[in-house]
């Protein structure tokens, strides 16, 4: 049986889930109470959900637990990822590592025999969100998001494309970091405990994921061919604005290598985080405005994320439990939907004496899909902040991702379930 604590984070944790539905009535509501229209949009927020609601459990917490208990509960919990988010996110969206990866992809494209436009486009959903598993998913997330909406979404794709864009994005990234033992974080809530490797994860996850990833960006690349020639904004070299020195983008490079490089040591990330600030401070003439904003909203969306959900496992390891591995894939697939899938990963690690099939369903279960919502993966709140401004209603509609995102996951269904 639960306890009250339990009970009642299992209920707010319902009732966040909710909300993440119905952002678009706070939107309304602004429009009818302009006098508390600032309130109304700040509920309105998907990042703002999880943090807000984080905040009611723990006054539930002091209400039922005592302030010792709800103090000893936070600080029980690991805040690494939304920290290394948010250093991972401003850092890839700084204008020297951005004119790099627009680099990479421009000769890359000239390679494909088929229109700029269309490779471009192709790239930035396959190329890039495989790049995650040596980068990080945040990273590449970000990279692809900001990519895309200069190339394509600033001059006024159809609803159409920009939410089937937006759904194999999300499946992409989440299923792209698995080539790699360190970039995808359900992997890496698991890849320690059972002595999984970057050998392990290609021979039985990553040959699949790109097969995924590189099906899914060609057919959908295929299927807007004359949208994307025609909307597309694609800068040479020497149109590129405010070109960055090489030693400046070798700089931010390092930084970025840094921070992978200790992405499970705050301190030392944190630390090199205030170096990349001073420095860019240093040389303000090669940058742009940081993403800190937006880095900040998506970090309190995490941080509310992992405060919720660390008291959902009396009843999420209960599901994970005693099913067969088929049902468990489908059941970790479905669930990821509404749970960050590194917690997914993470409590179903906590069930004893579990066989390799049991492992194998959990995890690609939980990488599958991660694309469906933008809780159901880390990095998908960092690409819902760079491109909603650009949806209607500056808006996107989860019930609309979800639908997006449904064809490219039953393609890593049938890639993980098949191959």
């Amino acid at each position: 049986m639960p306890t009250s604590p339990e009970l009642v984070a299992a209920i707010v944790f319902g009732i966040a889930v909710l909300h993440t539905f119905s952002t678009k009535i706070f939107a309304r509501l602004a429009e009818i109470q302009p006098r508390h229209a600032g309130l109304w949009h700040l509920f309105g927020e998907v990042e703002v959900v999880f943090g807000f609601w984080a905040f009611v459990l723990m006054a539930a917490l002091l209400a039922l637990s005592g302030r010792e208990a709800t103090v000893n509960y936070l600080d029980e919990r690991s805040f690494t990822e939304p920290l290394f988010v948010l250093v991972i996110m401003v850092i890839a969206a700084s204008r020297p590592i951005l004119q790099g990866a627009a680099g990479v992809v421009r000769v890359t494209a000239a390679w494909i025999p088929i229109p700029t436009a269309q490779a471009v486009y192709f790239l930035c959903l396959s190329f890039v969100p495989l790049l995650g598993s040596f980068i990080t998913e945040p990273a590449a997330m970000t990279l692809a998001a900001i990519l895309l909406r200069d190339a394509y979404f600033t001059n006024r794709l159809s609803e159409r494309l920009q939410y089937m864009t937006i759904g194999v994005l999300f499946v992409n990234v989440s299923i792209g970091g698995t080539l790699t033992h360190f970039a995808a974080p359900p992997v890496l809530m698991v890849a320690a405990k059972w002595q999984w490797d970057t050998a392990y994860m290609f021979a039985h996850f990553g040959w699949k994921s790109a097969t995924a990833v590189l099906f899914n960006a060609a057919v959908l690349t295929w299927f807007f061919r004359r949208e994307l020639v025609a909307k597309a904004i694609i800068k040479t070299s020497a149109e590129s604005r405010k070109s960055v020195p090489g030693i400046v983008t070798a700089v931010h490079l390092a930084f970025l290598i840094g921070v992978v490089a200790f992405a499970h040591h705050p301190v030392v990330f944190m630390g090199l985080f205030l170096f990349f600030i001073g420095f860019t401070e240093a040389y303000k003439r090669h940058q742009d405005r940081l993403f800190l904003r937006e880095g900040l909203m998506v970090a309190f969306f995490l941080a509310g994320l992992v405060t919720l959900g660390g008291l959902q496992q009396w009843w999420l390891q209960a599901v994970l439990d005693d099913v067969n591995s088929t049902a468990l894939y489908y059941i970790a697939t479905a669930l990821t939907a509404i749970t960050d899938n590194a917690a997914l990963t993470y409590l179903g690690s906590l069930v004893p004496e579990v066989t390799e099939d049991f492992k194998y369903a959990l995890v690609a279960g939980a990488v599958t899909g991660g694309g469906l919502t933008v809780i159901a993966n880390a990095p998908n709140p960092a690409g819902f902040a760079i491109l909603k401004g650009y949806f209607r209603d500056e808006a996107i509609s989860p019930a609309k991702l979800f639908l997006a995102a449904l064809l490219p996951t039953c393609v890593a269904i049938l890639a993980f379930q098949w191959l």
